[in-house]
């Protein structure tokens, strides 16, 4: 017996996918089954998850357009074969994981804006000497991150030289093509020669994901613009929890929250 999808969705959440998503119980079962038999019959070579749970994301985040969500699971997987050093070894309790958890790399917020989880990267939190960019982006896998905060404060050179052209692309290829890519990214505390940088970036970028860039120069100044003061830790001007107690918090709830991969 198929194991099929119920929606656990309250009336407004359920509102809003009819709306955005084009998501009906009709249209969902509809593509759910067209994307198990084009996993099965035409792309068995991708060895993609069938489990409906796991494509819903995917089809959510095309507002089910069939082939949209086809290509996306075709890079995605395709990126999980020829990088697989990503998505290896990327359990909480692993100890240069922990580290990276613990130096708050990574830290989601615990209030959503406007349902989106916040997500604040301290792009210089890590010891480049120490720790690969590979182990970096596994912790930030890790987490739902859909407004992005990347707080330069510290940026040196030793961090910059991880970055090469062939990491940048992947990186960039990796936030399109996952179900839950970001919304916003917001940079902050960036430093002036930043644009060299974020330029390569956004030469790898699409159109779409260009526009949600945000720069701050001078610390988080504008930041309450983008994300609600009541989400945003005190350090970065809102009322939310700080960031040590945010970092305490999630090394004491288990690590970081997974995503499902």
């Amino acid at each position: 017996m198929v194991d099929r999808y119920v929606s656990t969705l309250d009336e407004t959440d359920r509102q809003y996918i009819v709306e955005y998503l084009n998501e009906t119980d009709e249209s969902r079962e509809k593509a759910l089954d067209e994307i198990k038999r084009w996993l099965t019959e035409e792309k068995p070579d991708l060895h993609a998850r069938s489990e409906e749970k796991h494509i819903l994301p995917f089809l959510r985040g095309c507002k089910f357009n069939l082939d949209k969500t086809k290509a996306k699971l075709t890079n995605y997987y395709t990126m999980r074969r020829d990088r697989p050093e990503w998505f290896q070894n990327r359990d909480p309790s692993l100890p240069l994981i922990q580290e990276l958890v613990k130096l708050g790399v990574f830290v989601p917020l615990k209030l959503s804006h406007e349902k989106k989880l916040v997500v604040v990267i301290r792009t210089a939190a890590h010891n480049p000497r120490r720790h690969k960019m590979e182990d970096v982006f596994k912790a930030g896998k890790m987490i739902y991150g859909v407004v992005a905060i990347f707080d330069m404060a510290g940026v040196g050179i030793g961090h910059a030289l991880q970055l090469s052209p062939s990491m940048i692309r992947n990186a960039v290829h990796a936030w399109q093509n996952y179900h839950c890519k970001p919304k916003q990214l917001e940079f902050i505390n960036a430093p002036v020669h930043v644009n060299l940088m974020l330029n390569i970036f956004k030469g790898f970028m699409s159109e779409k994901l260009k526009k949600r860039v945000r720069v701050h120069f001078k610390g988080s100044g504008q930041l309450h613009e983008a994300v609600e003061r009541k989400v945003l830790p005190p350090e970065y001007g809102g009322d939310g929890d700080d960031m040590e107690s945010l970092i305490g918090y999630w090394n004491e709830a288990a690590g970081v929250p997974r995503l499902v991969c």
